[in-house]
Formats: C-alpha cells, sequence, structure tokens
C-alpha cells in the first residue's frame, strides 16, 4: 500500500529531518512562518492546536512555543520518535503519537486549529482527509494547511543552483528514486492544486477559504539549506458555527 511506502521512506530520513528542522527553528524562518499563522489564527486566547503530519515537530514546536495546547500526529514512527526528541531538546511540552491523518483517533470538536505543511499531497484519499480534519476542529475552528501541486511539478522545477547543505543534494540516488516513484503514484489520482482543494473543502463543508501563492515568496526569500524548489501555496479554511437546534 502506498501509506507503508511512504511510512518507509520518511523513516529513513528521519534523523536528518530533525537536525535541519532544528536549524530552520532558530533561524529568520521561525518568525517567518508565525507570521503566517497570525493571519488566520485567533488572537488573545490559548488554542488546542493539532499539527497533522508533524513530521519532527517544527509546526507543533513553532507553536507550542507561543503558549498554545499542542499534539502533532504522524504515520512514520520514527518522525514521532524525533519529533518528541525535538520538543525535549527546545523544552516544550507537545504530545506526539503515532496516527493516521485521514483516520484520527480524536473526539469530534476537539481542536481550536489544525496546521499541516507538505502532507496532503502525500494521501491517496485527500477528501478524506478534509471530512475527517471538518470532523475533529471545534465549529469556528480553522485549517491551514501548506503545500504544493508535487506531483504536477515532479521534474520540472526551475534550474536553481542549490546549496550543497540542501535536503536534496543530500539524497542518496536511491532514496530520489524512491521519491519520485512515490510522487508518480500518487500524482495518478490527484487533480490540479489548490483548486482541487478549493473543491474538496467546500464538499467537506467547510467555508471562508482562502488561497494564498505569495506565500511562497515570504518564506523562501535566499536560496539556503531551507529553500523549497516547488512554489508552495496555502489555504486557509473555516469549520462554520452551526445552529445545533435547527
Amino acid at each position: 500500500m502506498i501509506k507503508g511506502r511512504i511510512a518507509r521512506y520518511w523513516s529513513k530520513r528521519a534523523e536528518g529531518f530533525e537536525t535541519q528542522r532544528l536549524r530552520e527553528y532558530e533561524s529568520e524562518k521561525r518568525e517567518r512562518w508565525l507570521s503566517e499563522f497570525r493571519k488566520y489564527l485567533p488572537a488573545g486566547r490559548r488554542l488546542r492546536i493539532l499539527d497533522v503530519g508533524t513530521g519532527t515537530g517544527f509546526f507543533a514546536c513553532l507553536l507550542a512555543a507561543e503558549g498554545h495546547e499542542v499534539s502533532g500526529i504522524d504515520l512514520t514512527p520514527d518522525m514521532i520518535g524525533h519529533a518528541g526528541h525535538m520538543a525535549r531538546v527546545l523544552g516544550l511540552d507537545v504530545q506526539f503519537q503515532v496516527m493516521d491523518a485521514e483516520k484520527t483517533d480524536f473526539a469530534e470538536d476537539s481542536f481550536d486549529a489544525l496546521v499541516t505543511r507538505n502532507l496532503t499531497w502525500t494521501l491517496p484519499h485527500v477528501g478524506e482527509a478534509y471530512r475527517e480534519w471538518f470532523r475533529i476542529l471545534k465549529p469556528g475552528g480553522v485549517l491551514i494547511n501548506f503545500d504544493a501541486d508535487y506531483c504536477a511539478a515532479s521534474g520540472e522545477e526551475e534550474e536553481i543552483v542549490l546549496p550543497e547543505n540542501h535536503a536534496h543534494k543530500l539524497l542518496s540516488e536511491s532514496l530520489w528514486e524512491e521519491n519520485q516513484a512515490i510522487t508518480r503514484e500518487v500524482g495518478a489520482v490527484q487533480r490540479p492544486r489548490p483548486q482541487w482543494d478549493f473543491q474538496l473543502l467546500t464538499e467537506a463543508g467547510f467555508e471562508w477559504i482562502c488561497v494564498d501563492h505569495g506565500v511562497y515568496r515570504r518564506i523562501y526569500r535566499e536560496i539556503d539549506e531551507f529553500y523549497n524548489p516547488v512554489p508552495i501555496f496555502s489555504i486557509a479554511a473555516v469549520k462554520p458555527v452551526m445552529n445545533r437546534k435547527a
């Protein structure tokens, strides 16, 4: 199954990812990411936030350091292990669990916000994921998704000279081939994004859906070790406050 293949792939990259995410946390990128979150997160109160596909816990730690109650889930046990280590290194209290993003163990209306980065492009059932995230968000809760149309862009990235410490440069040939094979397999069932995401979010019940293509230029101003050669977008959406007596 594709999920197992993806989990095995990321298990091989977990240790290197923690090291890089710790450096990103200490870089100027930290405040840039926080600036993007502040556009959508309710201000003035402590929020219960879920970082879906947390990886080694970058977003989870970022938001926990801002005083929020944060949990992180990921399908890959090795990633969750490194996420817990990253939180301990930073002295942060974050709860991490191995869990499937498309079918979580959380109760309905559990979170004020869900955040995710570079996850939805890997999911075989994106519509199911959005419906599940709608379920576990509280009414008025917000989903903030940073992603890119990686499948469409595969092999078509700009010819940019990446620094030698960039993650892509450090990949072995076999890991790069596995990455490309996964991308082709996932891409076979996906449609152009973020237009497709907008449709799926609407069908899931979300409202106030906002797509932002400018986030790419704001986050990745320099071609450094964190640079993403594929333009990312952000898409934020709100679970409406329903009249339960209706």
